[in-house]
């Protein structure tokens, strides 16, 4: 993770696979979430954190999930308590057959500073 200036830019990555089990229940799924986040005044924020995804074991034509877009959020407060509010638009560049074209992400984070 980088903070330079009013920026947060980040990656999570994570691959899957499977060892052993029962049946043909294989795993081999990749998964990806870049974060690209600018801060705005007053605790506004704009976002573009999509969950791009592939799966191994689908036909070549049908493995990845590839989501672009982004939105805003806003730290506010309950109380003392204070809150991330979050809300994301993607579209699926690449997707694999019946899967959606579009997806929609709303977003509560309920923050416990020290």
């Amino acid at each position: 993770m980088a903070t330079p200036g009013l920026w947060m830019i980040g990656l999570v990555a994570n691959q899957q696979l499977s060892v052993g089990g029962w049946g043909d229940g294989r795993v081999n799924s990749t998964y990806l979430q870049p974060m690209v986040i600018y801060h705005l005044p007053k605790g506004w924020y704009l976002a573009s954190v999509p969950v791009i995804t592939a799966n191994w074991e689908a036909p070549a034509g049908n493995r990845w999930t590839v989501p672009v877009g982004g939105g805003v959020g806003k730290i506010v407060r309950l109380g003392k308590l204070p809150l991330n509010l979050q809300l994301q638009a993607f579209y699926n560049v690449e997707r694999p057959e019946d899967s959606p074209s579009w997806q929609l992400r709303f977003q509560l984070l309920f923050l416990f500073p020290k």
